[in-house]
């Protein structure tokens, strides 16, 4: 009755709660009150602890609508907690400020695995934001990509950056770009583009890119930081207490490879030595510790910001400086991605992008190496344990290179060959003798190379273990081949483009509508990750020490063409049809790649048997193994020449071209390989 009879004060009180501002957006705040991990989803369950990460702190300030910047990009060490940061402010957005959010991850498959793995067990153990959402599975608003609020005042979309057309779908306010570095280029071009235009229309929109690097150039979270505010976090020195950043450079320079448990920094203002003891009390903000911009001026439009493992308590520096020492020892690899250990190590423990060799050496340099320090072409040197054939096929011919694998990620190229026309007959007229795999002789010929024996050092007789044939072209034909030998031996493959690929995955084929189509083929065919492999392979390319990992041997007696095949292509930059870059590889002027082509067949060949993989007890064993093999005797000459004169025949047909009568070597007692060595050891 006193509001009724005052309409003065209704008005004014009505008024006033127009007036009123919103609630200050505080993510920090609103994580502390809402969030709560459970032991499924962290190893550090319970309440959002600030202190426990610090450093986030003043990203999700910067993330806040106090904050003038549009952009915030963090490139970061794997593991190191960016996904919950991201998911602080995505689902603290739809609660505090809500409206429509666009969550982007590399493809739309990487898109459902998040939705159902980390955001909807996040949102279902967070009172506040369960709520918000319907639980319903049937409700066409609560899609697996696609969760709307109950009042319809906000949704989230996840999409793939491979999917123009979900990125076109809504135009938020706020968004996360998460995987940055891992997005490639869509039918409509550069998906970074088409992330950004879409918030272009709110002048108070704000964009999160968030990742591990991946190779420069052409990262795109590294491209983002370096056009940003460029924060690095500073840390008090226990003892002076000086601010300084914690650099890899300083930790490495310091590492005991006998007590990789006593790795630590040294400061640069005192010299005395910093501790992971000390880490805890570093990192606290009441103690000094801050980030600090290179490019403050910056700060209006794009905050940018690095933080790597050597800050997170989610790792000790000792497994930081193990990793380190088992890398320079050329230990196993670890990681399943395409660019090997030094990559891994660069990336996901380091937050760096890896500097890619994007030019070979010159071809003069493998060939004088190859002269002055080779090996004997078509033997078998000490120390490889393990055979691969990598076969690229032509029009005209099919063309073979034999590899061989030892400890310490060592490569030898042992032997080369075509089988092509020379046998008889002019390409123009007489198509059964053109080389093509649909032929009779040409298979007939690869059935010999499968038979074919080699001799090592010691005189004992080995056959490859695996044949990776190139499968991108006349698939059917090399398949009708393959299909006839055990899979255990002979497998399909083909290079992919995606520089982000793991190292070799089952070919996969879709139909117009975009569903998996089978093969006859899937089974046997792989597609291997190109870009990678040419990186790693032009690094080990420039050692030049045989203890060096990754050190590569080659015969003496090749033609210089395979030395300059193996150094063809360069990674360059082109312009996109929407005026950006991208990194590509191309082939040089004048040059032909097959042999770097079966250099990378023969790598994947490799990782199809799990070479790259195996452990040094796992070594040991196929030395044993292969070390029971008996050198023949010496027999007289009557028997010297019967076992010469079939291998000639199969040599011939290999190497020289398949003559008309050329048929398949059936070895007398076939000796034991080291897949099947490492097959007998499984058992």
């Amino acid at each position: 009755m006193t509001v009724l009879f005052n309409p003065e004060r209704l008005a004014l009180t009505v008024l006033a709660e127009i007036c009123e501002p919103p609630p200050a957006v505080d993510y920090l705040d609103w994580a502390k009150r809402n969030i709560v991990f459970s032991e499924r989803i962290t190893d550090h369950p319970g309440p959002y602890n600030e202190d426990l990460v610090p450093f986030f702190s003043e990203i999700l300030r910067a993330l806040s609508p106090e904050d003038p910047c549009n952009i915030v990009s963090l490139a970061k060490s794997a593991q190191i907690g960016g996904t919950i940061c991201a998911n602080i402010f995505t689902l603290g957005s739809l609660d505090m400020a809500p409206g429509d959010f666009l969550y982007v991850h590399p493809t739309e498959e990487n898109a459902a695995r998040w939705s159902k793995t980390k955001l909807m067990p996040l949102v279902r153990e967070m009172p506040a934001v369960a709520k918000l959402f319907s639980q319903n599975s049937r409700d066409a608003s609560n899609s697996v990509l696609y969760k709307e609020r109950i009042d319809g005042r906000g949704a989230i979309q996840a999409a793939g950056a491979n999917s123009p057309a979900g990125l076109s779908m809504i135009s938020p306010r706020k968004q996360v770009q998460d995987d940055l570095a891992k997005w490639q280029m869509n039918e409509a071009g550069d998906p970074e583009v088409q992330a950004d235009s879409r918030s272009k229309a709110f002048f108070n929109g704000k964009i999160f890119k968030i990742s591990t690097p991946m190779v420069s150039p052409g990262c795109k979270i590294t491209s983002n930081y370096q056009e940003g505010t460029q924060e690095t976090f500073h840390v008090p020195c226990p003892h002076c207490h000086e601010l300084q950043e914690l650099r890899w450079e300083n930790m490495r320079d310091h590492i005991d490879p006998e007590h990789a448990e006593q790795a630590h920094f040294v400061c640069i203002h005192c010299g005395c030595e910093i501790h992971e003891r000390h880490r805890e009390w570093m990192v606290r903000p009441e103690n000094g510790a801050r980030w600090v911009a290179k490019y403050p001026e910056r700060a209006r439009r794009h905050r940018s910001f690095r933080i790597w493992m050597a800050y997170s308590p989610f790792e000790r520096w000792e497994n930081l400086a193990r990793e380190f020492l088992s890398l320079q020892a050329g230990g196993p690899e670890k990681r399943e991605n395409g660019s090997g250990a030094e990559q891994t190590f660069f990336n996901d423990w380091l937050g760096l992008a890896y500097e890619a060799d994007n030019k070979a050496v010159d071809w003069e340099v493998l060939r004088d190496r190859a002269e002055a320090t080779g090996i004997k072409r078509g033997v078998i040197p000490t120390g490889v344990l393990s055979l691969v054939m990598g076969l690229d096929v032509q029009g005209d011919r099919v063309e073979w290179l034999l590899v061989g694998y030892g400890r310490n990620r060592l490569r030898a190229v042992i032997d080369h060959g075509v089988i092509d026309n020379r046998a008889g007959g002019h390409l123009a007229n007489f198509r059964a003798h053109s080389g093509h795999i649909s032929e009779p002789e040409v298979r007939a010929a690869l059935d010999a190379l499968v038979a074919r024996e080699w001799t090592d050092e010691v005189g004992r007789k080995r056959t490859v273990d695996m044949f990776a044939i190139d499968g991108n072209a006349y698939t059917d034909d090399v398949w009708n081949w393959v299909r006839k030998h055990p899979r255990s031996r002979v497998i399909m493959v083909r290079g992919g483009n995606n520089e982000n690929a793991p190292p070799i995955a089952q070919a996969r084929e879709f139909d117009k509508k975009g569903k998996p189509k089978k093969q006859k083929w899937s089974s046997r065919f792989y597609t291997f990750a190109s870009s990678s492999f040419k990186l790693r392979l032009y690094r080990d390319f420039k050692k030049d020490d045989p203890q060096q990992a990754g050190y590569m041997r080659f015969a003496r007696g090749f033609e210089d063409d395979l030395f300059q095949q193996a150094t063809s292509e360069a990674r360059v930059a082109e312009k996109t049809r929407s005026g950006h870059t991208r990194y590509v590889w191309k082939l040089i002027e004048g040059r032909r790649n097959e042999v770097l082509d079966m250099l990378n067949q023969s790598l994947a060949g490799a990782y199809r048997l799990g070479i790259p993989y195996w452990t040094e007890d796992q070594w040991d064993a196929i030395d044993d193994r292969l070390g029971k093999i008996e050198p023949p005797s010496q027999g007289d000459l009557e028997d010297h020449l019967n076992q010469v004169q079939p291998q000639a025949r199969a040599q011939h047909a290999t190497s020289a071209g398949p003559a008309a009568d050329a048929q398949p070597v059936e070895p007398v007692k076939k000796p034991l390989t080291a897949a099947e060595a490492m097959r007998q050891l499984n058992r």
